[in-house]
């Protein structure tokens, strides 16, 4: 693109439109002494040199693959194929941005269509969409998708086993409509959210109740009961989950949900510090209008071709803005691309290897870990492959000890409340087999 800077004679139109004679009167209010400070900076570093560098301050991180991890609570290491980078690597992938222009992106509208199809089956929805930034804000456009369903109800109600930091994204993110949200408080007794906890708030007014499956601790609740009962209130049952347990686990949307949103890193994304990931959203048919984001349909031309075309665009740069439910700005189209590579490498039958795989291995720890002194586990009912332990000594020093083992630990859950300082929320994926356990179990006995 040719850059065309601003002419002597355009400066001086500006200046004086803004009421100043020079640039420097722009910045009369920086006080003087700070307006142009000295920089103290290194020498500078030659190519090789700076390479060093940053080759020492990398090495003092300690990456999932560098280790024995058994840290998830929301990210997980899982193993992605090479099938994933090498795709992702081709330039059409790489450098593929939103289809503003359908007839001349069909390699990219075909893949959120495959993406779309996959995630509809996976979640058991009749309808899902791309463009969710990730597993937080997937969650809360699916709530808002409650919200707008009905106007006359404005009550939501969230568990208090759901992730923390989604309940706050939830939160900041109906800050500003006219919306009563109830938080549930953590049931610190097996942590684990039962349907006679949501019976009291599920009155007149009410739009939709968020639960998670399986919960942020791990646990796996009674979904099928919690959705009737919500439903005979007259709301809409909204689940946020991970795709990973959907493998072994009946769908949400068998279970009676109604909108469901998931985290989308687990399918051949990197955990990379926390992000860019990918967020799954989808429901049913009656709610399709309400979704956020893009939706891509497959068609024929008018030679009877097959063709791929944007079939509902609802963000308010696309159409009147009181009618747009999302001001969502990008794709995700590259995290996208990943996980349905991901998904259609392991095929049905891999993907419920994986997650046969991460249940036997958590079971493997929990059991090796009740077997320990001083451990007990703590989650009331079936996990998938996640759960929370109490330790004997505070948790964070108990991830301190198993640092210096060169092992990740869990979650310390006093993150979140200053009485679970006893706790860790532990994880097993395919890739803690069984002599990376028990190398943690050695280094929790030695530990204490």
């Amino acid at each position: 693109m040719t850059f065309n800077p601003h002419t002597a004679g355009d400066r001086v139109d500006m200046l004086e439109s803004i009421g100043v004679s020079t640039v420097e009167d722009l910045f009369a209010a920086v006080p003087e002494s700070v307006r142009f400070p000295e920089l103290r900076l290194p020498r500078a570093l030659t190519e090789m040199e700076a390479a060093a560098r940053m080759g020492e301050l990398a090495a003092r991180n300690m990456p999932a693959n560098g280790g024995t991890t058994f840290l998830g609570a929301g990210s997980y290491n899982h193993y992605v194929p090479a099938t994933v980078g090498q795709i992702l690597s081709r330039g059409e992938f790489y450098t593929a941005y939103t289809p503003y222009q359908p007839e001349v992106a069909q390699g990219t509208l075909q893949v959120i269509y495959e993406f779309q199809s996959m995630v509809a089956a996976l979640l058991g929805m009749e309808v899902a969409n791309a463009s969710i930034y990730d597993g937080a804000t997937a969650l809360a456009e699916g709530a808002l998708v409650a919200v707008s369903s009905s106007k006359k109800k404005n009550r939501l109600v969230i568990s208090g086993t759901v992730h923390p930091a989604y309940r706050e994204v939830v939160r900041t993110y109906l800050s500003g409509f006219p919306v009563e949200l109830v938080e549930l408080p953590v049931p610190t007794s097996g942590f684990m959210a039962r349907p006679e906890d949501l019976a009291p708030h599920l009155g007149e007014g009410l739009a939709g109740v968020v639960v998670q499956y399986p919960n942020f601790f791990g646990g796996i609740e009674d979904l099928a009961t919690m959705a009737d009962a919500v439903h005979a209130a007259g709301g809409l049952l909204i689940v946020s989950t991970y795709p990973v347990p959907l493998g072994l686990l009946k769908s949400p949307g068998e279970l009676g949900a109604d909108v469901v949103a998931a985290e989308g890193q687990a399918l051949g994304v990197a955990q990379s510090y926390g992000g860019p990931y990918v967020g799954l959203l989808a429901t049913r048919q009656a709610f399709v209008r309400q979704l956020p984001g893009r939706l891509a349909g497959i068609t024929t031309d008018s030679e009877g071709k097959r063709g791929f075309v944007l079939t509902l665009q609802t963000r308010e740069q696309h159409i009147r803005r009181e009618k747009a439910t999302s001001n969502i700005c990008t794709n995700q189209g590259l995290m996208a691309t990943a996980a349905t590579v991901y998904m259609s490498s392991l095929g049905p039958g891999g993907f419920r290897e994986v997650a046969t795989r991460c249940y036997q291995n958590a079971h493997y720890l929990a059991d090796q870990l009740s077997a320990l002194d001083g451990y007990e586990v703590l989650v009331d009912g079936e996990f998938f492959h996640e759960f929370v332990v109490r330790t004997p000594t505070p948790a964070a020093e108990i991830n301190r000890s198993l640092m210096s083992a060169g092992i990740v630990g869990g979650y310390d859950l006093a993150h979140l409340d200053d009485s679970l300082d006893h706790a860790l929320l532990l994880c097993a994926t395919e890739l803690n087999d069984r002599a990376s356990i028990d190398r943690l179990i050695s280094a929790l006995r030695s530990a204490t």
